[in-house]
């Protein structure tokens, strides 16, 4: 489904491309499966095509995908509440392409586990997928998970990684981007400061920042985000169980 993981057996010494981008493969005892990041964009219906590589033979198999029903919120708000500034538009699509160079990391080492700590105790205060559509135009969905907490509350690295990317924002605010290994990545945002430096590898657990409500945030929260092979992927497979489906 959009947005969610698929688990592919493949045999030994396999290699997988989505769009190009490479998939995490890894070891399930015995077996050996590729997790399959199915980006929120996908049409309901259609198939995608996985590229297998193994050392004397390529593979080609196809995904299908089904429809997965995200909640919409619908608001009306002031033209210059709902749209960029032109004077912000250039920084914005500066930093986009920029945090989409970063998604493409791709570190041949894996994750020992796909379970994930809580980045941070607090209520799930924006859902995965959610759509919003303002004076009628449908937004983006929503590509992370929202967890409400006091302002300054420690943000905690979910598993151990590598920071790939730290800066500011013009929506996320003060971010943290950590690498996990095999195209699985973390995103952390709206901190009110940032404790991770550019390089550093961090524990599970670690703390990376602190909850904020910089760039556009109407209050503290922190803005959670897991990507698989460059597309986001719902945070709850991996908090929940440490698994996708």
């Amino acid at each position: 489904m959009p947005g969610g993981v698929a688990k592919i057996q493949l045999e030994s010494g396999a290699q997988a491309t989505l769009s190009g981008n490479r998939v995490l493969v890894m070891r399930e005892g015995e077996a050996w499966v590729a997790l399959v990041g199915i980006p929120l964009s996908t049409r309901p219906g259609s198939k995608l095509r996985l590229e297998v590589q193994y050392a004397d033979k390529q593979r080609r198999l196809e995904i299908a995908v089904t429809r997965k029903k995200y909640p919409q919120q619908k608001l009306s708000m002031a033209p210059e509440q709902a749209e960029l500034p032109p004077e912000q538009l250039a920084r914005y699509e500066q930093e986009r392409k920029h945090i989409q160079e970063v998604l493409r990391t791709f570190s041949e080492a894996g994750p020992a586990s796909l379970a994930m700590r809580e980045p941070v105790p607090g209520r799930r205060s924006g859902s995965f997928g959610m759509r919003r559509v303002i004076n009628g135009v449908a937004r983006n969905p929503h590509s992370g998970m929202d967890i409400a907490a006091a302002e300054g509350t420690p943000v905690g690295a979910v598993s151990a990684g590598r920071v790939i990317d730290t800066g500011e924002y013009l929506f996320l605010g003060r971010t943290v981007i950590v690498d996990h290994g095999q195209g699985l990545i973390t995103l952390y945002s709206h901190l009110s400061a940032v404790n991770a430096a550019l390089g550093e590898s961090v524990p599970a657990g670690a703390t990376i920042g602190k909850v904020g409500a910089t760039g556009r945030a109407t209050g503290p929260h922190l803005h959670f985000s897991v990507y698989l092979n460059t597309a986001a992927v719902d945070p709850a497979y991996f908090l929940n169980s440490g698994s996708g489906s």
